[in-house]
């Protein structure tokens, strides 16, 4: 890194990751995304701590052991709920307790977590130290730079110190805003202007602690850049949406070899894990509708999407009519050669 110094094993951890994405991130998700990188950290969608601690809990938090290195994310704003959620979570293996302070939806304000807790660092600081105290994985915040009408200077400043004053292994920063009057999720996602420097800013007054950034990141390239300032850095709907981009991960960032070489090896080595849930009565589409975008730019991608779209969420489709799918890019691409 260019401008700080760090300890290379204790910030690695938070180097690329995928963001937590609610109806997107789940565990299909997840292990699809497995094939493409060893090495990115993956997060689970944010789940509250009253449905951790009286829902369903397999359906909500189970995964599968090559997900790992896999963090989930809670949501909640009670430092006794939110110590028994993370002691709960723990319990299920996982690498990591992320603490969601950015969400900007109604349902998070009214239940006074989520990015409206920008406002009470101090509350932050004291769910930090309850999880702290449950668990003895990383336990991690992940906020905005500030809300409405906040300054985000002071605001990002006194959230950084209160979760690092009380032992937050890591503070990953969605570099904007949250509007929580007058813009949608979707729109907090694109309309607030994205600010780097001042998480860049901020990681050159805490050198001695992992930041990361998130918010506007497309491509491995970019990420790259960002790491030239910042301890890690986060990839959302890029990651999702154009998921062929991961396979150049492992290479780029840590300078290793990918589990596969292309979607077409990728797609080979999730069959298994499809073929699991195939047989435990699942869909195929709860798998393949994280792999939509896997062919984007490649001839034959729109027959794929199309084929996936259709035949794929039919009650009966299985594994072959994945292979189906595949091979209509495979097919263009043999066109290709042979043109």
């Amino acid at each position: 890194m260019a401008d700080v110094e760090r300890k290379s094993s204790d910030f690695n951890a938070w180097r690329f990751a995928i963001a937590p994405m609610m109806d997107w991130t789940d565990r299909h998700c997840r292990a699809f995304h497995r094939t493409l990188s060893r090495r990115v950290r993956l997060y689970t969608e944010m789940v509250t701590t009253g449905a951790v601690i009286h829902g369903p809990r397999e359906r909500l938090l189970g995964f599968s052991d090559p997900e790992h290195p896999i963090a989930v994310q809670l949501g909640g704003s009670d430092p006794k709920d939110l110590a028994e959620a993370a002691r709960i979570a723990e319990g299920f293996g996982y690498d990591e307790i992320n603490l969601n302070v950015g969400c900007p939806s109604d349902r998070v304000q009214d239940g006074r977590f989520g990015a409206c807790l920008m406002r009470e660092p101090a509350l932050v600081g004291d769910c930090v130290v309850a999880m702290k105290a449950a668990v003895s994985v990383p336990v991690t915040v992940k906020c905005r730079l500030g809300v409405d009408d906040q300054d985000i200077g002071p605001a990002l400043d006194d959230m950084a110190r209160a979760v690092f004053s009380v032992g937050a292994d890591a503070l990953v920063v969605h570099a904007r805003k949250a509007w929580l009057q007058g813009l949608s999720p979707k729109e907090n996602r694109d309309i607030p202007p994205l600010d780097y420097a001042r998480v860049y800013e901020l990681k050159r007054a805490w050198p001695e602690k992992p930041i990361a950034i998130n918010g506007g990141v497309r491509t491995v390239s970019e990420a790259k850049a960002h790491l030239e300032h910042v301890d890690g850095a986060m990839l959302g709907r890029a990651a999702y949406q154009d998921p062929a981009i991961l396979l150049a991960v492992d290479r780029e960032i840590f300078g290793e070899e990918p589990p596969a070489s292309d979607p077409f090896e990728a797609i080979a080595l999730y069959e298994p894990y499809v073929a699991a849930r195939l047989a435990e009565g699942l869909r195929l589409h709860n798998m393949t509708r994280h792999m939509l975008g896997l062919f984007n730019g490649r001839p034959g991608a729109r027959a794929y999407r199309r084929h996936l779209a259709t035949a794929g969420t039919r009650p009966d489709a299985d594994l072959q009519t994945l292979r189906d799918a595949v091979g209509l890019v495979a097919r263009e691409a043999a066109l290709d050669e042979a043109a």
